[in-house]
């Protein structure tokens, strides 16, 4: 039997994405702005209906710096870079902020890029049912007590009594992130909670094992799409409309 070639369209793939509550799904053409997106993320933004988003682009519907952010990130996809399993925290206004992984590759036709499709899709439970389990828990911990120093590959797979191929394969397995991306991850979170005090943003990322602020602050908004100040100033922001 001959196979059938197929080309699914954004149009038939979009209510195919509404159903999944945790993937957000989006295109959008040359000039960032979005053609299609799927219901989980209008609900994310506070929104009603699908019209509130199609048309505009980043900038009109997330805060300054994070909007700026996104449509830098779509302007290397637009220039032919593919983004895989990016680990971004996103942060909307109708919901605690949420840890997820983003791909987005150029969506091309006839060998012209006119636009970006992606989808980006919540981080979710370990798999505790898994073999090594235990072994990456161990090693899990270790990290987590661990983050402000030099943690190095070599001793977390010694500790997992594993290869380093082998701890990375089973990592993203478990906990569907890389050690680097679970390490990073623990920092950005330390991060977060200590630009809810009055501590140095210096301080604070020195205290997370960052090795300098201009390291802290590229990690800071590469994974949350703003800088430490930024974060923080929307925090207090956040903080006082609660007492309010």
């Amino acid at each position: 039997m001959n196979a059938i070639a197929m080309k699914i369209s954004a149009d038939e793939m979009e209510p195919l994405f509404d159903v999944l509550p945790d993937v957000v799904f989006f295109v959008k053409d040359a000039a960032g702005r979005y053609t299609h997106a799927n219901l989980t993320l209008v609900r994310r933004l506070g929104l009603k209906q699908r019209s509130d988003v199609i048309g505009k682009d980043v900038t009109e519907l997330f805060p300054g710096t994070m909007g700026g952010s996104y449509a830098a990130q779509d302007k290397r996809v637009l220039a032919g870079e593919i983004i895989e399993n990016q680990l971004e925290v996103h942060i909307f206004a109708n919901r605690a902020p949420g840890w997820c992984l983003t791909c987005k590759r150029p969506l091309r036709s006839r060998g012209r890029i006119l636009g970006v499709i992606g989808i980006s899709r919540d981080l979710g439970l370990p798999d505790g049912k898994h073999p090594t389990y235990d072994r990456l828990k161990r090693v899990f911990a270790y990290m987590h007590e661990n983050y402000a120093e030099g943690v190095r590959v070599q001793a977390l797979a010694e500790l997992a009594q594993l290869s380093i191929a082998q701890l990375e394969r089973h990592f993203r397995r478990v906990f569907q992130l890389t050690p680097q991306q679970v390490l990073t991850k623990l920092r950005i979170e330390a991060a977060m909670r200590l630009l809810h005090t009055d501590d140095s943003v210096a301080s604070i990322g020195m205290a997370c094992g960052f090795v300098d602020q201009s390291a802290f602050a590229r990690q800071f908004k590469a994974t949350v799409g703003m800088t430490p100040r930024a974060y923080r100033t929307l925090a207090r922001a956040d903080a006082e409309r609660g007492d309010a």
